[in-house]
């Protein structure tokens, strides 16, 4: 009986190290699907002209409407009809309200990345919280009157509350965990909100200003607050998007992201570096907007997936296109007068947010 020579499966050929002594052949990387892909950049670019027809209709809707065509000539530079108006009180405003929906929108998405936390928001870590009591004890004790002076009482209430949380969630072993700075965080929020209640209720000056500010309106600001916060903003985002890759490596879990090569700790803190960033911005522009940061990110996720390359950058222009939004509903609804867009921001995220619980979407984010 002949034998027949052995097929290439039964040899060192296969992959395997044997007698042969063959090299093993290495597994291809894992590639996004070119359909995941498009449908990813498909809702990017969806995002992005919803934030543009926002910012038309943000231009155009008001006590008193413009046409289109006088919104485009005062960009162009004409001074006709209601130029004056969209140039030197729209503008601004939504200027204000594209920085504070970027800002809200990544700084959610990072949150609850570094966190792991589907609750998590810039009010998980303080922030919200620190920017409203540097406010009320700016009014109450160095006579604050206007919203310019308060930007930058709130800006450094809320660096300092985050960075409060952070270091008392770094404290102990195994340094700033996701349930550590929630936790923490959760601590800083009760102090801080105490000695806002405290302060406001012993002084009616003070709740008389302060309750205007904390209802999160983006009405009488200017021009000079938005270039003054954008840089901050603008470092924000920069350093949110520079950290997305890490925040994927992260929400596997820290373990399996150290063994990755991923610096948890470094990885971790510089994401709350970048929330203080926008959630502090956003706070010292506008007030303390509330469920921006918590919805947008789980809508963008349905649509995106947990890749934070996409999550990040998409949950800001999100943000963006719902601050405007709800900007120009708090406009159309209570003519001649106005409601607030923080308002109208809590009366849409607080349904959603049940939504959300009842459905169980509400999970912590591993991949």
């Amino acid at each position: 009986m002949t034998l027949k020579p052995a097929v290439a499966g039964a040899t060192g050929s296969t992959g395997s190290t044997g007698s042969t002594g063959t090299t093993p052949r290495r597994t291809p990387p894992i590639r996004p699907a070119p359909r995941r892909t498009a449908t990813r950049a498909a809702v990017a670019v969806a995002l992005l002209a919803a934030v543009l027809a926002a910012v038309c209709a943000s231009f155009a809707i008001g006590t008193k409407s413009v046409p289109l065509s006088d919104v485009l000539s005062a960009i162009a530079g004409s001074s006709e009809g209601d130029a004056v108006v969209i140039r030197e009180l729209r503008m601004p405003r939504t200027a204000i309200g594209l920085i504070v929906g970027l800002a809200l929108g990544a700084a959610g998405a990072v949150a609850q990345d570094i966190t792991r936390n589907p609750l998590g928001d810039p009010g998980l870590i303080g922030i919200s919280a620190g920017g409203s009591f540097a406010v009320a004890l700016g009014i109450g004790m160095f006579g604050l009157t206007s919203p310019y002076q308060y930007i930058w009482f709130a800006f450094l209430g809320a660096a300092l509350a985050g960075l409060l949380a952070y270091a008392v969630g770094g404290t102990g072993y195994g340094g700033a965990t996701p349930a550590k700075l929630a936790l923490a965080g959760a601590a800083v929020t009760v102090l801080l909100d105490a000695g806002t209640n405290t302060l406001v209720l012993l002084d009616v000056r003070t709740l008389d200003q302060y309750r205007f500010w904390a209802v999160g309106s983006l009405a009488g600001r200017d021009s000079g607050l938005a270039w003054d916060l954008l840089p901050f903003a603008v470092a924000g985002l920069v350093l949110a998007v520079g950290l997305s890759g890490r925040l994927n490596a992260l929400a596997l879990g820290d373990d399996l992201a150290t063994s990755l090569g991923t610096k948890v700790r470094t990885t971790r803190a510089l994401g709350a570096v970048a929330v203080i960033l926008l959630a502090g911005t956003a706070v010292a522009a506008a007030g303390p907007v509330t469920f921006v940061g918590l919805v947008v990110p789980h809508v963008v996720r349905a649509f995106t997936g947990p890749d934070a390359r996409w999550l990040v950058p998409c949950s800001a222009l999100g943000g963006a296109a719902l601050m405007l939004t709800a900007d120009v509903v708090g406009r159309m609804v209570a003519r001649p007068g106005e409601l607030e867009a923080g308002v109208v921001t809590a009366l849409l995220g607080a349904p959603f947010l049940a939504l959300l619980v009842k459905r169980g979407k509400l999970k912590e984010h591993t991949r």
